[in-house]
């Protein structure tokens, strides 16, 4: 008994270090980078310098837009959800009656929604590079315009924020200051149809798919035609799929978890310290994709690093620069 008490609190003082250290260090790495994002995808965006309609630009300018709106979604995660999962798991805060609105229902309803338009932007900006590199005119045409783009942001902003009103009337405070759903019934919406489906194997299964079929495109097309904004295309959707792959990765975790709460919904160990313990690894990658798209964008795209160091002091930033691959010198498309 001892030995299990003790082996308990060691796994507790361990989950609670771990969201401690890393959940502040994402909180830190997300503020900056999705600070950063937001300000290169404004100014890439805004720029007006496009001479012709095969410009790289005009063809990058929707997978910009839904990039821009992510970054916003991803900024609010961390300001709000992430902050007060450091304070619940690794301070162990447990949240009193006065504050049930701001730290449980407005809480989870910000992070569903914004996570949930994080998501759907993401997707949208893949399904966007899938269209434009198709070689099938007919799937070309389909590729929206900017005021349709606009709309179509609009729309899926609406729409998830309606779907999750639910969730303010049902997340309410248990004995013990946890956050629980009572309502079985929505409860197992809540876990299979939302955590696991809309938030998990979609997106996943989205992804992965238009993902490879674009890169397949990219590659026929690059054997025909040598043009700048080919490279340029090509830097798109590497960003595009490589936080993908980061969606991917963090999504599993937190799939396995919730089908874990579901078939366990009635056992003991479900508030296990080992539980506990794979519960902040899972909300540690949970919110690897909120904070990590600026790193994964400056890694993978010879264009983002490039536009980020025109913004160092006494420098002016340019539109949008392609990296040349077979040439040492950048080449404006403005």
């Amino acid at each position: 008994m001892y030995s299990s008490q003790t082996t308990d609190e060691k796994f507790n003082m361990i989950g609670q270090r771990v969201m401690i250290i890393f959940g502040t260090l994402m909180c830190i790495l997300g503020l900056i980078g999705n600070c950063l994002n937001i300000f290169i995808f404004t100014v890439w965006y805004r720029s007006r310098k496009s001479p012709n309609k095969f410009s790289n630009f005009n063809r990058s300018r929707n997978s910009l837009l839904y990039l821009l709106v992510s970054s916003f979604a991803n900024l609010i995660i961390i300001i709000y959800p992430l902050s007060t999962r450091i304070l619940f798991d690794g301070y162990q805060y447990h949240i009193n009656e006065p504050h049930i609105f701001f730290f449980c229902k407005f809480r989870y309803y910000i992070l569903h929604t914004f996570y949930l338009i994080s998501l759907t932007t993401i997707c949208m900006a893949t399904f966007d590079r899938y269209l434009i590199s198709s070689r099938n005119p007919h799937l070309r045409e389909l590729n929206s315009t900017k005021k349709q783009t606009i709309v179509i942001i609009v729309f899926i902003c609406l729409i998830i924020g309606l779907h999750n009103i639910p969730i303010v009337f049902y997340f309410n405070l248990s004995s013990d200051g946890e956050c629980v759903i009572f309502s079985s019934a929505y409860s197992y919406y809540y876990l299979s149809i939302f955590r696991i489906l809309l938030e998990g194997l979609i997106p996943i299964l989205f992804l992965s798919l238009f993902g490879i079929l674009t890169f397949k495109q990219l590659r026929i097309l690059e054997k025909h035609n040598s043009n700048n904004h080919l490279n340029s295309d090509r830097q798109v959707a590497r960003m595009l799929l490589l936080i993908s792959i980061t969606i991917i990765i963090s999504s599993i975790p937190n799939c396995i978890e919730q089908v874990y709460q579901i078939v366990f919904i009635y056992d003991d160990r479900r508030h296990s310290s080992s539980f506990f313990l794979f519960h902040v690894i899972s909300s540690i990658l949970f919110y690897t994709n909120p904070v990590m798209s600026f790193y994964i964008f400056y890694i993978s795209t010879p264009n983002f690093r490039h536009q980020l160091r025109c913004f160092i002091p006494h420098k002016k930033a340019v539109n949008y620069f392609v990296k040349q691959e077979d040439s040492s010198k950048s080449v404006p498309l403005t």
